[in-house]
């Protein structure tokens, strides 16, 4: 699966991909794997990648538009 508002997301920030690769402890082309959809982004680097953007999990797998976390 494609993620593209994972590069949206980190781009926004001004974020390179080495520095969210240093986040979630993993090499950076392992990162660059999981925006290309060449690999699978594991739920546990998903949960911190919305807690960090703090934006839903929805909304980074594009299964809506709105960016706020339902409470």
């Amino acid at each position: 699966m494609y993620l593209r508002r994972l590069r949206d997301l980190r781009e926004d920030s001004d974020l390179s991909q080495t520095a969210i690769a240093s986040l979630l402890h993993i090499q950076q082309t392992v990162y660059s794997r999981y925006e290309r959809g060449f690999q699978t982004i594991p739920l546990e680097h998903l949960l911190a990648l919305a807690d960090y953007y703090k934006v839903s999990i929805d909304y980074i797998l594009e299964r809506t538009n709105n960016p706020a976390i339902n409470q």
